[in-house]
């Protein structure tokens, strides 16, 4: 009889294993937003770019958006998405500067890399 319940739990844990195991990591886009200049004329040892905090992102897959994000405190951002091919760009266009649209692919069970530098205009 021991044996016997043994070898039910011992399929039920292999059983619940397979079923884990089958379940994929996550995948999609992470990066950091810069704003530079932040100073009309960079010194040596003064910063002269700063996190873009508050920036809206949108995600696009075959021209429809499937996603955004907000950058945080540290201009950092995170996003999940199934792999594939996605274009990512600022949801609103600045009064002055910007950054051009960028194409990122994501690749099952990992998280692509997209910084982005938003020139502010400041010369």
């Amino acid at each position: 009889m021991r044996v016997a319940v043994a070898l039910v739990v011992a399929s039920l844990v292999l059983a619940v294993g397979a079923v884990g195991a089958a379940v994929a990591a996550p995948s999609g886009i992470r990066g950091t937003v810069i704003r530079s200049p932040t100073t009309p004329v960079c010194q040596e040892g003064v910063p002269c770019s700063a996190p873009a905090a508050g920036v809206a992102l949108v995600f696009l897959r075959g021209g429809l958006r499937v996603a955004s994000a907000t950058t945080s405190k540290a201009g950092t951002f995170r996003v999940v998405l199934a792999p594939g091919t996605y274009v990512v760009r600022l949801l609103r266009r600045p009064a002055f500067g910007g950054s051009p649209p960028r194409t990122v692919r994501v690749l099952p069970g990992r998280f692509a890399v997209a910084n982005f530098d938003i020139d502010t205009g400041i010369r």
